[in-house]
């Protein structure tokens, strides 16, 4: 056995393809005996994920040796959409030509699908400092997407210490949702300098979407006309998916 990984349900998996898939169409996945990881850059370089998973976030995981494997999203995808939510999922490599998944439930299926070649290199993580930082309820924040969505593109998020506001404009008129620090909603506020930057809206609205079956709340920082870092918690014991979305730089 080169390696396998245990989980008591699907949640956390069908998480992880439903993140990569808003971004990349193959995955190469990183294993070593310490947890199990990915990361890549989709390919207009807008935006980059990167997953941890440890080894103490599973039921079971076994690993003798550093290992990658490499898969198209849409048939992996297509594997966790066949569990229920409860199912338990066993993932494993006897070999380094196939990847097993096995779904338990009241009987087992096992697949076999065929790993790809992969054209894997490394992405290194932007080298950042953040001087806004917000926690906030997930559900609020996909509204507020929607409603900037309805009107544009793009979101123009400021920062101060008082308040937060998203706004968007487009041909059509202007759109804006102030979240003051102390709504229910916002859950943290640190601003060690007032921050403003643009992002596109589709990208946030996929990220959000992708985290809504495991976390409650999103992590969001960025600085001024800067990267942002959205993050948000895998497992309860451990293990987190982190998004790096490259600013709109916009020419006066």
């Amino acid at each position: 056995m080169v390696f396998l990984a245990k989980t008591s349900n699907s949640v956390y998996w069908k998480v992880v393809v439903d993140a990569i898939a808003t971004l990349v169409e193959e995955a190469t996945f990183e294993v070593n005996p310490s947890a199990l990881s990915f990361r890549a850059m989709d390919p207009s370089h807008v935006a980059l994920i990167d997953l941890y998973w440890p080894n103490t976030a599973f039921d079971n995981f076994e690993c003798d040796k550093d290992v990658k494997f490499s898969v198209r999203i849409s048939d992996f995808k297509k594997l966790m959409d066949r569990a229920g939510s409860k199912d338990t999922i066993e993932i494993s490599m006897k070999d380094e030509s196939s990847l097993i998944v096995r779904i338990i439930s009241d009987y087992s299926s096992e697949f076999s699908i065929h790993l790809i070649e992969s054209t894997y290199g490394p992405t290194p993580l932007p080298k950042l400092s953040f001087n806004a930082k917000a926690i906030i309820d997930l559900k609020t924040f996909r509204k507020i997407l929607e409603d900037i969505s309805t009107l544009a593109d793009h979101v123009t998020i400021s920062a101060t210490k008082e308040k937060i506001v998203f706004s968007g404009k487009s041909d059509t008129g202007n759109v804006a949702v102030e979240l003051i620090s102390s709504s229910p909603a916002l859950k943290l506020l640190e601003i060690k300098e007032d921050s403003k930057a643009t992002y596109n809206v589709n990208y946030l609205t996929s990220i959000s979407r992708a985290a809504k079956d495991i976390s409650e709340t999103i992590s969001y920082e960025f600085s001024n006309k800067m990267p942002l870092r959205l993050q948000f918690q895998l497992t309860e014991q451990g293990g987190n998916i982190s998004f790096y979305l490259a600013p709109r730089i916009e020419e006066r």
